[in-house]
């Protein structure tokens, strides 16, 4: 009987035991199981945060803070970085700017706004020095009162620029690559300006006390507006660098750019109303221009009276077969003008105005466009001064964004003034001298006849002459599939172009040239001295006699045989953000290499 209760006690005890086990299994497989879960879920939320990260709430509350130190990075991307650092310091100083953390949109317009404030102090100096020299030369008087333009000019770019740059929130900046562009484009443009001021009085001046005075006085606007293109060409790696947030998808291809369906034939900035106007053989004209009395006026210049300022559509103006001796001039507030005429050797403007008699070579055009998105179509701008006038301009554009189709622009030294910002010409014929295609725009010339004629004694032929002053100026000349032939009876040497400027750059592609250039293709600015290795100059699968590259001039600058990827930087598509520009039954265009 005890026997038995041990042997049932340790039966109990046994199942007693039995039953603690499976509680204890049962607690470590339901933990096992828990901390699974748990890990299952650490790693998803791990993965699915990587791939589609969240922005945190408290990003608001705790945004990246910028100290001195970040200001001097962003500062190191210019030429100046001691300028920009001092000069954002005392404006943030005398605007009594207190906030600690300035992030990077903020600098950046900061330095636009030190340009502005230059410039506009520097935009009353001509009249000083006007004021100061009674006995001043009436051609150095011109040239300050040039000078005063274009001052005011480049603190309207660099204000546009600004207004480009606002429209986030914070320090987030609402960017897309056509804003990046036209911001890059302007800051170029103000920067030509203050150049073109200093060229003009160096021009004009007997002595050198005025332009010295001037170049010392420019300095530091050159420099400040330098900095602020600079900062423009980096900003989306300064952006990225700093973290700070971007609306990305705006960096992609926009098929309603600014509000506009996109046509995959025509570049972004050629609006659908204009490529109608392009296309139709006789646009409906506001004002018709006759020399016989049947249209609206027997002149040009009182068409252009009456253009509206500042119009957000397009004002057409044409002008009936004929030639029209006057200068014509459209100012910078009239936008969005057209003028066409009845063929480019049918319609011509014919003027005379040039340096000897004492016109400066800025304001010697025939015709002078400087209103953004200016079109001529089926034109010609004529000045009839001879070689013996020097600097005697067809035809000057600053014209942002402006097309030229089947014109013809003749003349001798400086013909084709492509002054500033984006320029595109096509099936134009283009005749002259020294440096007959000349300035600091983007630019292509595509399809275009070319050709240099004979100059005056002891002169050789120079087609290019580009005025490039800033390594981050978007700037350029690009030749394709043009034909370089003589005009007339040529016998002078004749070479592509010279370096005006030490970032001169210029193309010639896909084009045709004939055996009147010299086999060296590129001459000296000055002669006896070689230009500084900052130029660019390069060719690239041209044909003709005068194509050969073997015995190219040998300076670090010029590149006679560049390869693919480096020529498309300068099609109608990079150069100047063209998409294949026009449609193949209108106006044949390429937009690349291909």
């Amino acid at each position: 009987m005890d026997s038995m209760k041990s042997f049932q006690s340790y039966c109990k005890a046994d199942e007693l035991e039995e039953q603690a086990y499976r509680r204890r299994t049962r607690k470590r497989l339901i933990i096992i199981g828990l901390s699974t879960i748990v890990l299952i879920a650490i790693i998803i939320g791990a993965v699915f945060g990587t791939l589609f990260p969240v922005k945190s709430s408290k990003s608001k509350e705790n945004p990246p803070t910028y100290t001195a130190e970040s200001i001097k990075a962003i500062c190191d991307v210019t030429r100046y970085p001691d300028s920009c650092g001092s000069s954002i310091a005392a404006i943030r100083s005398s605007s009594n700017d207190t906030d600690p953390n300035p992030g990077p949109s903020k600098v950046f317009i900061l330095s636009m706004q030190v340009a502005v404030g230059e410039l506009t102090r520097l935009s009353s100096l001509p009249q000083k020095i006007i004021s100061s020299n009674v006995n001043i030369d009436p051609m150095v008087r011109e040239e300050l009162e040039i000078c005063e333009n274009l001052f005011e000019d480049a603190v309207e770019y660099i204000n546009d620029s600004i207004s480009a740059v606002q429209g986030g929130q914070g320090d987030e900046m609402v960017l897309s690559t056509a804003k990046i562009n036209d911001i890059k484009t302007w800051l170029s443009s103000a920067i030509t300006n203050q150049e073109t001021c200093l060229d003009g009085l160096m021009e004009a001046a007997n002595h050198a006390a005025i332009p010295q005075e001037m170049e010392n006085a420019t300095r530091n606007s050159t420099e400040f507006s330098s900095n602020s293109l600079a900062i423009a060409t980096h900003i989306m790696t300064i952006l990225q660098s700093f973290q700070v947030p971007i609306h990305r998808k705006l960096l992609k291809f926009d098929r309603h750019h600014h509000g506009r369906e996109f046509d995959p034939r025509f570049p972004l900035w050629v609006r659908r109303g204009d490529r109608r106007l392009l296309q139709e053989e006789n646009p409906i004209p506001n004002i018709t221009v006759a020399k016989d009395g049947s249209g609206d006026f027997r002149t040009i210049s009182e068409a252009v009276e009456l253009i509206p300022k500042k119009k957000k559509t397009r004002f057409v103006i044409y002008v009936k077969e004929g030639v029209y001796l006057e200068n014509v001039s459209i100012d910078k507030d009239y936008w969005n003008v057209m003028i066409y005429g009845d063929g480019m050797y049918k319609t011509i403007v014919s003027g005379s105005l040039n340096k000897v008699d004492g016109t400066p070579t800025f304001s010697s055009g025939t015709l002078i466009a400087a209103g953004r998105r200016f079109i001529a179509r089926d034109m010609g701008f004529i000045n009839t001064a001879g070689p013996e006038k020097e600097q005697a301009v067809a035809m000057r554009s600053s014209s942002d964004q402006s097309v030229f189709y089947r014109c013809y622009f003749d003349a001798y030294q400086d013909t084709l003034y492509v002054h500033s910002n984006r320029q595109f010409y096509r099936d134009c014929h283009v005749t002259g001298t020294v440096d007959f295609i000349f300035g600091n725009a983007a630019v292509v010339l595509q399809n275009c006849s070319i050709q240099p004629r004979q100059p005056g004694p002891d002169q050789f032929n120079t087609i290019t002459a580009q005025s490039k002053t800033d390594p981050n100026q978007n700037t350029g000349i690009s030749i394709q599939r043009c034909q370089i032939t003589p005009f007339d009876n040529l016998t002078a040497t004749t070479y592509l172009g010279r370096p005006w400027k030490d970032f001169a750059t210029t193309m010639f592609m896909q084009s045709h040239i004939g055996d009147i250039v010299d086999p060296a293709g590129w001459t000296q600015w000055t002669q006896g001295v070689d230009p500084p290795n900052t130029i660019f100059y390069a060719e690239y699968e041209n044909l003709g006699p005068g194509s050969g590259i073997i015995e190219r001039i040998n300076w670090p600058g010029v590149k006679p045989n560049v390869t693919t990827e480096e020529a498309r930087r300068f099609t109608v598509e990079s150069l100047i953000q063209g998409n294949q520009w026009l449609p193949k039954d209108s106006m044949v265009y390429e937009s690349s290499l291909e």
